[in-house]
């Protein structure tokens, strides 16, 4: 099977490890995608070839007020009741996608309503992390959190599993900074990205060292997964 990097190119040289992180994370949950499977907040649907290696149907919902050019085979507001009937889905993922909603306990409401009965949800959701898409940015989540608003919706077996540890989240927000720092005309943005990329290379290869020293690795984490049953 063949890693989730290889189906979309989101990585540059100053974040690449993020997006390591989050297939380290995919690849160890393969074993859950199965038979239908709803990617909620699809966008532009970059890992579905990846999820059609395991599941034999993949179903990409999302609304037309999104910030992307969405490839949604279902259109349907993610706060409102989701157009798909009950007990659809063996398996439901959503990336990224709950802190941009303003109504996330309808969105796992409705995540329940369609799974059908031991089906499984896979959520990532940002903690320690930039606004983004604003002004569609609305909540971040801490893991006590999470597991209130799934036990909540009547989710069982809830595991959250941190994506990264402090140093790992420190140096990506450090070189995103820097990254938004650079001025000024074509070739010294040129020049200047170059000096930059070798501290981007190495903060990313010793940022994951660094974690594993740290006791607390996990409290100030980038993100988080969910993993739970219905």
């Amino acid at each position: 099977m063949q890693n989730p990097s290889k189906f979309h190119n989101n990585r540059k040289a100053y974040n690449w490890l993020i997006y390591n992180n989050i297939d380290k994370w995919l690849l160890e949950y393969s074993k859950y995608y199965k038979r239908t499977l709803v990617d909620l907040g699809c966008g532009t649907a970059p890992y579905k070839d990846f999820f059609l290696q395991y599941a034999d149907k993949y179903v990409g919902v999302d609304w037309t007020n999104t910030l992307h050019n969405s490839k949604a085979d279902v259109i349907s507001n993610l706060n409102e009741r989701i157009e798909l009937p009950d007990n659809y889905a063996d398996t439901i993922v959503s990336l990224s996608v709950m802190e941009h909603l303003c109504e996330p306990q309808i969105f796992l409401n409705e995540g329940y309503r369609i799974l059908r009965n031991n089906g499984v949800i896979i959520l990532q959701v940002p903690w320690m992390w930039c606004i983004h898409e604003a002004p569609y940015d609305y909540f971040r989540y801490t893991p006590y959190g999470l597991k209130y608003m799934f036990e909540k919706a009547g989710y069982k077996d809830i595991h959250i599993q941190p994506i990264t540890g402090f140093f790992t989240m420190w140096f990506l927000k450090m070189n995103y900074f820097s990254l938004k720092w650079i001025k000024g005309s074509k070739l010294r943005k040129t020049f200047t990205k170059a000096l930059l990329i070798p501290f981007w290379y190495v903060a990313q290869k010793i940022a994951p060292c660094l974690d594993n020293k740290h006791r607390g690795w996990s409290l100030e984490s980038a993100g988080f997964f969910v993993i739970a049953k219905k």
